[in-house]
């Protein structure tokens, strides 16, 4: 059982990805084959050492953190200085994170890092199963993989075939009790992650049945046959077990990668203290810092999104914020266990973007979405109704059941999900959603992601203009919701950038040179994507903080707008020179 799964979606960072560069080397090489068996030394030529590992703090302060009693729900994170937006407020290393089956040959299993381009991961020759990008990563994370490998290995001989691999989830249980051996049961390790929030007294029953098939597949993991043998770990009942379980699913936050996609789960009793707003003040990223050791990532960064003055709680999303208030509360409430307070929660919103559509009579005005079949909210300009109450909810429903289709089928028939999310897009914008609205927000997203994917395998100019229109759509509904400089509309600009960035296929002599054309073409081209480049960086800086560049995303933007203002230098120079001659010759 995965970690998603044993969730609902939990999209505190959202799943993004930047368009990147079809040419870059991302394929990886087994190490030289070793010798069978298992020793005290890692299956590489490595130097010897101790892993380097982050300590978490049982204290009550957390510099410049003070942890105490909040008004929004019990013990939480307040700021002892004043923070400006884009400033990075801790930066910590997780205690334990494990990548997602998908992606250990993709990612570095100790700092989770990509491999550069001229560098290829190397395996692990006993399990086969993680990856590593050099050897410090190797040497570094031993220590607990020794152990993890013996069991990876036990786990393919009994495992069926298409289960070959531990979940994310398992694997990162397992570290966790690993850890809780290498450092003491009685280390600052393993008291700050005994510290962490259990759920297990207030379960729902919808989670037993997942608990009791992790519970099982952890016992046969850690290959124990008697109750005895988890002593060493700190277990001493079945409730013991329980609670590991429950600190790990309530405490742990999605890795993700420079670009937001996520990539695994990571758990740190330091960030854990940090309480839930759908109005934060601050967002967790991994901004991969380029010239950082491998062996300090990943690290998370509590970085503020907006001012925070002194003796101010710190406050960041468990969820994605983009949806409208009830399905926020159902998930906090199935997921955390809690329902939340906050301002954006407790303070009716008749203008909530999230739930706003547009005026049936196209006045200009907007109206709140109908919430059920007997009420028709009037536009906030014209005061007009809809006289297509029952056409909108449909258009609702559809949206909301084709998003969950599209979503699952979308690695299994992506062509099949393009086209889905593509006809359900064009209902619900003819039944008046806003960009910002959902579902038609996470429709776009979906659709945008599905279109990038397929312009890697064909590329038209028809299908990079729709990429790009959807693409700017996604951007309006993200601007509407989120607050400027966060991460997620900072990747979203980038991402919108790069695609107009990207060289036209057809010469604009032979395209529709209409003004109202979008995207245009041409120099005009150019100039947007130059203009939309740099308000990414700018809101980059913010969201992946200022001293970090805008971490490895905002640096890529930095040279693309680089490489931009030299193409519109030459281009513009080059119209110059034309004009001369042509003057020249008159």
């Amino acid at each position: 059982m995965s970690f998603a799964s044993l969730r609902t979606s939990r999209r505190s960072k959202e799943a993004r990805s930047f368009v990147k560069d079809t040419t870059a080397a991302t394929k990886s090489e087994s190490l030289s084959e070793q010798k069978e068996g298992h020793s005290s030394q890692p299956p590489y030529d490595v130097p010897d050492g101790p892993r380097a590992v982050q300590h978490g703090s049982g204290a009550t302060r957390i510099q410049p953190l003070q942890v105490r009693k909040s008004a929004i729900a019990g013990r939480g994170a307040f700021t002892e200085v004043a923070h400006k937006a884009g400033s990075v407020v801790i930066a910590v290393k997780p205690h334990v994170n494990a990548l997602s089956t998908p992606y250990l040959a993709e990612f570095c299993t100790n700092c989770s890092s990509p491999p550069k381009q001229s560098v290829k991961l190397k395996r692990c020759t006993q399990c086969r199963v993680v990856w590593y990008c050099e050897n410090k990563c190797q040497a570094a994370d031993w220590n607990v993989h020794k152990y993890e490998c013996k069991a990876l290995q036990k786990w393919e001989e009994s495992a069926p075939s298409d289960a070959r691999i531990p979940s994310d989830a398992l694997r990162c249980l397992g570290r966790i009790l690993w850890g809780f051996r290498i450092h003491g049961l009685d280390s600052e390790w393993t008291k700050a992650m005994n510290q962490l929030q259990s759920h297990r007294t207030s379960l729902p029953p919808s989670a037993y049945e997942s608990y009791a098939h992790l519970a099982h597949s952890l016992i046969r993991y850690l290959e124990v046959e008697s109750p005895i043998e988890l002593e060493p770990y700190g277990i001493k009942s079945t409730a013991d077990l329980v609670d590991v379980i429950s600190r790990f699913t309530t405490n742990a936050f999605t890795l993700t990668s420079y670009t937001l996609d996520p990539i695994g789960v990571a758990v740190s009793p330091v960030a854990a203290f940090i309480n839930h707003s759908c109005d934060p003040n601050a967002v967790i990223v991994f901004p991969r810092i380029s010239d950082a050791p491998h062996t300090e990532e990943p690290k998370m960064n509590l970085v503020a999104i907006k001012p925070i003055a002194p003796e101010d709680e710190v406050t960041i999303s468990y969820i994605d914020v983009t949806l409208p208030r009830e399905l926020r509360q159902k998930e906090l409430k199935e997921t955390y266990n809690f329902e939340c307070k906050c301002t954006l929660c407790s303070t009716q919103q008749h203008e909530d973007p999230r739930t706003a559509m547009l005026c049936p009579k196209r006045c200009g005005g907007i109206r709140p979405a109908p919430m059920n079949d007997s009420v028709s909210p009037p536009c906030k300009k014209c005061k007009a109704t809809t006289a297509n109450l029952d056409s909108e909810l449909d258009a609702f429903n559809v949206g909301q059941e084709m998003l969950e289709k599209a979503t699952t089928m979308q690695n299994a028939d992506p062509e099949k999900a393009r086209k889905l999310a593509s006809r359900v897009i064009g209902i619900m914008v003819d039944a008046g959603l806003t960009p910002s609205c959902h579902p038609l927000l996470a429709v776009t997203r979906l659709y945008q992601e599905l279109l990038i994917a397929s312009l890697a395998e064909s590329m038209t100019q028809a299908a990079l203009d729709e990429t790009i229109r959807t693409s700017a759509r996604y951007v309006a509904g993200l601007t509407a919701v989120l607050p400027a400089g966060h991460p997620v509309r900072g990747v979203a600009l980038a991402e919108l950038g790069k695609l107009l960035a990207v060289d036209e296929l057809s010469s604009p002599s032979d395209m529709d040179g209409s003004a109202k054309r979008f995207p245009p073409s041409g120099s005009a081209r150019l100039k947007l994507a130059h203009e939309t480049l740099v308000k990414a960086r700018d809101e980059l800086l913010i969201g992946f903080g200022t001293d970090n560049g805008g971490g490895l995303v905002g640096r890529e933007v930095r040279e693309a707008i680089v490489r931009l203002e030299k193409e519109l230098g030459a281009w513009t120079q080059g119209i110059r020179n034309a004009m001369e001659d042509a003057k020249g010759r008159t």
